[in-house]
Parts: C-alpha cells; structure tokens; sequence
C-alpha cells in the first residue's frame, strides 16, 4: 500500500508541475516583441524604387537630366518665409532654441536672425550673384543651399569660388579665405559640395533663370558658375553625408519643398555625373 500511495503522489506532483509550467510558458498566439519596435529612420534606398526611379541606372548626361526633371517638382518659398524655414532645417541637435551656423560651427540662439553684428542671416552657398539669381523666388530662396550663418562671416565670404587653403578669421570655426576662394570648415566640406551639385542639376536654365554649372575657376565673377570641380569633388568623397545633412534633407522634403537633395541620398552620383 505504501508503495502505491508513493506512485500516486508523484503522478499528482508531475501533473501539477506541467500545469505550472504551461500557465509560465508564453502563448504561441502572442504578439511577437518585435512587433511593437519604432520603424527605422527612411534610408535613400526607400526612395530608389519611388522618387528616384526614373534616374536608377542611368549616368552621365541622363543621370543629371532625370534628376533635374524630378527635383524641379518643388514647392517654392518667399525669402522671408527662408527664416522660419531655416530654423527648423538646421535646429541645433543638442539645444531646439538654436541653429548651428555653417561656416563656424557657432549654436546660436534661432531668435538673433537679421542683419546686426551678433546675428546670423541667410547665406547662399551658391553665390547670390553667379547667375545674377538675387534673393528671387526660385534659386534666390532654395532652401537646399540656404543656410544660417554669422553676419559677419557671411561678408567674409561673399561671393567666393570654393576651393583649398588661405588664412582663418574671428569665428572662422576652422574656416579659411583668400583674396579669391573660401575653404569651409572639415565637417561641412561635403554639405556644401552636394549643394553646390543640386543647384546645377536643379537650375538648368529652362526655366527663366540662369543655367548654373560647376567649372575648374575661382574667378567666375557674375558668371553662372562656381568652382573649383575637382575640390567639390574630393570635398564630396572625404565628408559624406552625416546624420544632421541627412535629417535636413528630409525636413526639406517632407515640410517645405517636398523635393530631396539627390547628392545627399547618393553622394556616389555626383562622380557619375561629374
């Protein structure tokens, strides 16, 4: 008898040990953990199959002619509505009251825009006057080679072909000038080589404004080119597109323009093209 009463105390103890373990045991109909992550950021590949399916492929001259044809789609700004556009464009990661200036670096509070020693004002990386575009709707306010910069750093620039070495300044932040090239800081030397590369993919000249181009000079004047090609080029190949550039470009693309810097998704295009 006491051997049967064993047995059966054990056959309670397994039985009562697989009900616990099936209650602890997650349910084979629930929702996997993966089901509730974030999604991940857009990636330029998201937009290969989409916004730029028509350049996919190509090179050269048919490269540069398809991506006019798709970021020409844009939606126009006045200069004055540059301002608050910028401030959002190039919000300070680290601090949402300010704008990182482009050439020196500076964070600087998004309330000191305008025109007195202090503030920051709005600097056309490709110069105003290569093309004769002014402040315009169109090139003149493209807020894809807009960007916010110290006042008086602004006037040491100019109108300045782009091109290797010189002398800093106050502020420079690592910038340098001559009498006839600005060289901007290491960490924006590509963002502004890919800005330089969409207006002359984007101005084309058939649409009332001046055909802009990218030549090997550094004395174009009024003319409607900036150089030099060859240090865009490298200046594109050295410092690619970082998380800020990045995020910029979308802000653009979903807030203001709804069209995208092709550079900054495929810096490998301005080789293909160029």
């Amino acid at each position: 008898m006491l051997a049967i009463r064993t047995r059966r105390r054990k056959a309670v103890a397994l039985a009562t040990a697989a009900v616990l373990a099936a209650l602890a045991a997650p349910s084979l109909s629930a929702t996997p953990a993966t089901a509730t992550t974030a999604a991940a950021p857009a990636t330029a590949s998201d937009y290969d199959s989409t916004y730029y399916k028509d350049a996919i492929g190509k090179t050269g001259d048919s490269l540069k002619s398809s991506l006019h044809t798709i970021i020409s789609d844009q939606t126009k700004l006045s200069y004055s509505a540059v301002w608050d556009a910028l401030k959002a464009t190039d919000q300070d990661p680290a601090d949402s009251g300010n704008v990182i200036l482009l050439y020196s670096g500076i964070s600087r509070s998004k309330s000191l825009n305008g025109g007195d020693t202090g503030d920051w004002n709005r600097e056309h990386v490709w110069a105003k006057s290569h093309g004769d575009f002014g402040t315009a709707t169109g090139p003149g306010t493209d807020i894809h080679h807009l960007r916010p910069e110290d006042v008086r750093v602004n006037s040491v620039r100019g109108n300045k072909d782009f091109d290797n070495g010189g002398s800093g300044f106050t502020d420079s932040g690592g910038s340098l000038t001559d009498s006839d090239s600005f060289e901007p800081r290491d960490a924006v030397k590509g963002d502004v080589a890919r800005m330089i590369f969409y207006m002359a993919v984007r101005y084309e000249g058939g649409d009332g404004w001046a055909d802009l181009e990218v030549n090997g000079s550094v004395d174009n004047g009024s003319s409607p080119y900036i150089g030099k090609l060859d240090v865009l080029k490298q200046w594109n190949d050295e410092d690619p597109p970082d998380a800020f550039e990045e995020r910029r470009n979308q802000v653009i693309y979903d807030t203001y323009q709804h069209n995208r810097n092709p550079f900054v998704d495929h810096p490998e295009w301005v080789e293909a093209i160029w």
